[in-house]
Order: structure tokens, then sequence, then C-alpha cells
């Protein structure tokens, strides 16, 4: 691979990885709720459930698309779904702290990583990725492309969990953190939006 080509897989990797979308929204109020510690098999679930998102997509999963042009639909309202239930689950959050640690629990690995499949922006970032630079579907690049994101991700989400951290002292009294757990889930319900224009 050209070095020009693997520093432009870095600068897409890192900006896709840093700007908002459905995972940084979830991190910052998962940091927020919980603190970075209980956080991490979040990112963990992230992390892994993305790898193997774009490594079956440059495996040729993105080609049941053609196939089975219905499954787009599906696709997208399996996504909305799901993201209209997650912000109403962070809406009606519990904001007392000791009924958070007895009714409410951050992401596990495998929730985090199961969600990357109904992940608006995951999709986009994949495909997106697979198809400029691995348009010939070769595993070594489609390795380094997700080795590459994997990189980036680690620094990237962790900057998004730790702000959200710090946020907690902030909104350190119950209607605070309810307004904030409103914001976020608002703004995880604006990433729908990415549904209603996106092609996949």
């Amino acid at each position: 691979m050209q070095f020009e080509i693997l520093i432009a897989i870095i600068i897409f990797a890192f900006v896709s990885s840093i700007t908002p979308g459905p995972n940084n929204i979830m991190l910052l109020a998962s940091g927020t709720n919980y603190g970075f510690k209980k956080t991490i098999p979040h990112l963990f679930g992230i992390l892994i459930g993305f790898s193997f998102l774009l490594l079956s997509i440059g495996s040729g999963l993105s080609q049941i698309f053609d196939l089975f042009p219905i499954s787009k639909l599906i696709l997208k309202i399996s996504c909305g779904i799901y993201l209209t239930y997650l912000s109403f689950k962070i809406a009606t959050a519990t904001t007392f702290k000791n009924d958070i640690k007895k009714k409410s629990k951050p992401f596990t690995i495998k929730q985090a990583a199961l969600f990357q499949w109904v992940n608006p922006k995951a999709w986009i970032m994949a495909m997106s990725a697979i198809s400029v630079y691995a348009p010939n579907h070769e595993f070594s690049t489609i390795l380094i492309i997700t080795v590459a994101f994997v990189l980036i991700n680690i620094p990237c989400q962790c900057l998004w969990t730790y702000a959200g951290e710090r946020l907690s002292y902030i909104l350190n009294n119950q209607y605070r953190l309810k307004i904030f757990n409103y914001i976020m889930a608002g703004l995880l319900m604006l990433t729908l939006l990415e549904i209603l224009i996106i092609t996949i």
C-alpha cells in the first residue's frame, strides 16, 4: 500500500471516529452517568463489533443489498427502531446515583458489539472505507483499514467517555443530569436523519 493512501485512511478514520454519532453520544452519556471505568466494556464492544462489521463488508457482505434490495429497507427500519428505543432509555434514565446502581447499567461488551450492526454511522463509515480504499476487496488492505480504525477509535472514544465523566462534576444534581440526558436523547434521535438520507 502506498504511503499516501495509508495517510488518507488514517485521516478518514480519525475524522469519522472523532465526530458526533450514536457511539460517541452514548459514550458521553455513559461516562456522565456511570463513569469511565464502568464504560470500558462499552468501549471494547464498539471496537470488536465495528471491526467485525468492517471485515464482513470487506468480505462481500454489502453484496446482499444488490441481491436483495429489500434488505436495505429492513436495515434502515431496524436502525430507526433501535435508536428510538435507546433514545427513550437515555431520556428516562434514573438520575439518583443510588438508583442508577440498582436499576440502570452501562452497555456490556456484547450489547455494544451487536449495536454496531444497527448503527447507521458505523455502516456509512465501513462501506465508505471499503468502497474508497479497498474497491477490489483485497484482504491485506481490508486488514490495514480495520487496524487503522481500531488504533484511532481507541483514543477518540476514550476522549468522549472522559469528557462525559468530567461533565458529571458539573451535572451534580438531579435536575441538571436529567436535562443532560434529555439533550443526549435528542441528539441520538437526530442521528436518525442519517437513515433518511443514506443509501446503504
